[in-house]
This record gives structure tokens, C-alpha cells and sequence, in this order.
């Protein structure tokens, strides 16, 4: 947070403080548990608050009521304009610190469903994946200021410089192959087993949990590699 930035200078002084989650068995909390771990530290040794995301996230920083937290955009760009000399510890909306962390690409969010589901709805299957790889392609074709003129008037909000910046930061996260790295897959599954005890104890063959058919017969017909 601000108020700390000289006594926190990386992931190991987390040790003893106070960190924000979004809230207590989170996606974020097991994000935070995982780095903790991966720099040698005891999670149970850091005091982890949920503290929502958004304002509330941005406004416990601001009055110190944690010492360091685990945010989303645009939250994070909403505090490096407010505080330009704010310390950030791991930057996992890059790709450099994104494969220091996790060694691969961490798919943070995907179109997923049952196998049952998958197995019988070939035909929706494959229309939801068009759609994303369009997606993709469409969003690494266009310019941040393009993006933007697309979106809906209450989600980007009175202030257009602050979300252009938070896309601007945030962009760079989208794949541009829509395919699932198997080193993302194995990482998701490092990082729940750190926050899950079931999933710890699970014996998963994380190769059977993704497929990338879909995506592969997607760019045949649409997205970045159409003819």
C-alpha cells in the first residue's frame, strides 16, 4: 500500500502483514497463497482480509488498512494514478511476470462446461469458440481507443482516461492464440492445489481437463489464421 512502500520491497516482506483478497477462498486468495509459497514463505503466516474489489479494494489501500493486496484493473491503475511511486511486487498483467511466476501463460479465464455437455453439443461448442477467437482477433486488431468507443457508456464511466489506461494495461493479457498452454493449465492446478485442500488430494490428469480442437478448427474458418 502507499503507506508502506519503504518497508515492502518484495514478495518475502509480505511475511506478517496484513494482505487484501477479494474475499477469504478466492481466486485472488489462492493467487496469494501460491506466490507466498513460491518465495519460501509460510501462508499461514501472512493475515489475509477480504476486501472486495473496486472502490472498497482501492479505498483500504489508500487508508492503510492493509499493508499490501492482491487487485485487479481497474483498481491497480486507479492507485498508480493516485500514487505514481506505488511498489508493485508481481505485475501478472504481463507476460514477463506472468512466466516468472507460473512458467507458462495462467489462463485467468476461459469457456468451460461439463464433459457431458461438451460431448453432446458439438455444434454450440464450436459457435462459442468462433466466437472468442473472433474476439481475440478482433481486440489485436484494434487500437485501445477503438475498444473503447465500443463499449457501453456505464462501463466505461464518467472518467474515459482511467479505463483507457486500465485497457491499455490490461490488453496485453488476452491471448492472441485462444489455445490453452498446457504450462498454464499445470500452473492453475499448482495454484488451486496451494488453496484447496480437496484439490491437493486429488489425483487430476490435468491433460484430460481442456481440449484444443475447438480453437484449432476455429482459426481454419474465422479469427487470426482465416484465409
Amino acid at each position: 500500500s502507499p503507506s508502506h512502500n519503504g518497508e515492502i520491497k518484495s514478495i518475502k516482506d509480505l511475511a506478517g502483514k496484513k494482505v487484501g483478497v477479494s474475499a477469504p477462498g478466492s481466486s485472488t486468495d489462492f493467487f496469494l497463497k501460491y506466490l507466498l509459497k513460491k518465495n519460501g514463505l509460510d501462508p499461514a503466516g501472512t493475515a489475509v482480509i477480504g476486501v472486495g474489489l473496486g472502490a472498497t479494494a482501492v479505498a483500504a489501500m489508500q487508508q492503510g488498512q492493509i499493508d499490501a493486496a492482491v487487485m485487479l484493473d481497474p483498481s491497480i491503475t486507479v492507485l498508480q494514478g493516485d500514487y505514481p511511486d506505488l511498489r508493485i511486487l508481481s505485475d501478472t498483467r504481463t507476460q514477463k511476470d506472468t512466466l516468472a511466476v507460473f512458467g507458462g501463460e495462467y489462463p485467468g479465464g476461459s469457456l468451460y462446461s461439463t464433459t457431458a455437455w461438451v460431448a453432446s453439443h458439438d455444434k454450440e461448442v464450436q459457435a462459442l469458440t468462433n466466437a472468442i477467437v473472433n474476439t481475440l482477433a478482433w481486440i489485436h486488431s484494434h487500437s485501445p481507443e477503438e475498444i473503447m468507443a465500443k463499449m457501453p457508456p456505464e462501463l466505461v464511466g464518467k472518467n474515459k482516461e482511467l479505463y483507457l489506461a486500465a485497457l491499455k494495461n490490461t490488453m496485453p493479457m488476452y491471448s492472441e492464440t485462444g489455445k490453452m498452454d498446457p504450462k498454464g493449465a499445470d500452473a492453475v492446478l499448482a495454484v488451486f492445489s496451494e488453496g484447496s485442500p480437496e484439490v491437493a488430494k486429488a489425483n487430476i490428469d490435468v491433460s484430460k481437463t481442456f481440449t484444443n480442437k475447438y480453437v484449432e478448427q476455429a482459426n481454419k474458418t474465422t479469427g487470426m489464421n482465416a484465409k
